[in-house]
């Protein structure tokens, strides 16, 4: 069974992630190119540090090899954002990239991009595993060497071109001139390459823990969350930097500590790059976040005139909004984000940049610039939960929150309730709960934002005891 979530195909590697389904994928994908005429334009692919990431990634390109597709194979293990890069540049129709991005070891999978560099919709992975229920076995598959020589795969390494779009971004010049030190923790994933050779070609110090490959990523997640990022708090701490960067295991996703070693939430993240944007830049423009993302936002983007736009979590609903609306910046409360003018999904290599870059041009320490933003625009506190359950009780759980509607007695006002993904509970206030399932992991999420930390902390329990988690 291979089933798209909100961050593409996952699978525990010899469970559902196998070489069969591998090739049942790229004769799916290879069966829609044919049929949508664009065979012809050819497939980017590139891989993570994952457990059989290379193999996959060559596996697939035997299929679309067999099927007279030439296959384009990014021939290191690289950033994910570099392959969506790579298809927006090049009008390419299709691109793939095999990593499960911030999930254990125990997984891989597959992400699929479309036209201009896009996470494929609803809509397109619907339609792929249409297609792959009609796939017959065995599938079709050219040997690698002879493919190779046939020019069916071509194997390639871009990445200048990815790092100089980046560079062309930033204000280079006002970095240099800052003389900042960083310190890196890539997670034994892909970005320590890319963010390294930006940072060093802005002059500034880096110091770089957990660059080795490790396809276990040392025992741990490879996502930047607080419990994880200890080991970058203390090198920050000790090395005297300026910023400690973090991103989890195929660098679209970024983790921040400040100058004082303390945590920087994702949502924390998105609200300065925001407010850097709009006040140092002068730049115009909405901002776009998911249901689960601050409303902080919201604050920052009515004081400027803008809006905020709200869609459901996958980043592919971030970029189409983007898009639509021509909005600065979009983001998730899970750390990825992006910002217009650059690819059309998230990039925790352009978003470590821009956040040095914002600290060389205002001159302010990272926790200065939060502690101005909270002067201005006030606090929030959010409450994250993750709760696990068994598979047989995932049914029970739907009926009783999207089908049922089942809400627990709140201590605050309700305004109003929105069903667009999971259950989300507006709070006249100015607070919200948000409660559905992981779309990338066996989980059911609760997350609560109030402007009183206890106050977040009493919604999320009261939810967990409402649903007995």
């Amino acid at each position: 069974m291979i089933r798209f979530g909100t961050g593409g195909w996952r699978a525990v590697i010899g469970d559902e992630f196998t070489k069969e389904n591998i090739q049942i994928l790229a004769q799916a994908m290879a069966s829609k190119m044919k049929d949508e005429k664009v065979d012809g334009s050819g497939i980017v692919m590139g891989y993570d540090r994952r457990f059989l990431s290379k193999e996959a990634m060559q596996w697939a390109s035997e299929v679309f090899a067999a099927n007279g597709i030439k296959a384009k194979l990014i021939n290191k293990s690289c950033p994910t954002p570099l392959v969506m890069y790579y298809v927006m540049e090049n009008d390419l129709p299709y691109g793939m990239m095999i990593t499960a991005s911030h999930n254990p070891a125990v997984y891989n999978g597959v992400k699929v991009f479309t036209g201009g560099g896009r996470d494929a919709d609803e809509t397109q992975t619907a339609q792929i595993e249409e297609y792959i229920s009609d796939v017959a076995l065995p599938v079709p598959a050219e040997n690698y060497d002879d493919a190779k020589a046939a020019g069916l795969i071509d194997e390639f390494y871009p990445i200048n071109d990815y790092l100089d779009a980046i560079i062309n971004k930033i204000d280079i010049v006002a970095i240099r001139n800052a003389g900042l030190k960083a310190a890196l923790d890539p997670m034994y994933g892909v970005a320590e390459n890319a963010i390294k050779t930006i940072l060093l070609t802005a002059r500034c110090e880096v110091e770089t823990i957990h660059g080795m490959h490790d396809t276990l990523f040392g025992g741990k997640l490879p996502a930047p969350n607080a419990a994880a990022m200890e080991p970058l708090k203390t090198c920050v701490i000790d090395k005297h930097c300026d910023i400690g960067i973090a991103t989890d295991g195929d660098a679209d996703r970024i983790g921040i500590v400040d100058d004082k070693g303390r945590y920087i939430t994702p949502n924390d993240i998105l609200v300065m790059l925001y407010y850097y944007l709009k006040k140092y830049r002068g730049e115009t423009g909405p901002v776009v976040r998911n249901i689960c993302t601050t409303h902080m936002l919201d604050r920052i983007a009515a004081r400027y005139g803008e809006v905020c736009y709200e869609v459901p979590v996958g980043f592919k609903h971030i970029s189409a909004r983007i898009s639509e609306t021509d909005a600065l910046i979009g983001g998730e409360s899970s750390g990825g984000l992006t910002v217009r003018g650059h690819i059309n999904g998230k990039d925790g290599v352009y978003a470590a940049a821009l956040l040095v870059e914002m600290l060389a041009v205002t001159g302010c320490r990272m926790s200065e610039i939060y502690d101005e933003i909270t002067r201005e625009f006030g606090s929030l506190y959010m409450e994250e939960c993750n709760c696990t359950f068994r598979p047989e009780q995932r049914a029970a759980y739907e009926k009783r929150l999207m089908e049922d509607r089942e809400i627990p007695e709140l201590p605050f006002e309700t305004d109003r309730v929105s069903y667009i993904d999971g259950c989300k509970v507006y709070f006249k206030c100015g607070g919200w709960v948000c409660t559905r399932f992981s779309g990338t992991e066996p989980l059911l999420r609760i997350f609560c934002e109030m402007p009183e930390r206890e106050q977040a902390e009493q919604v999320c329990n009261i939810y967990k005891e409402f649903l007995d988690l």
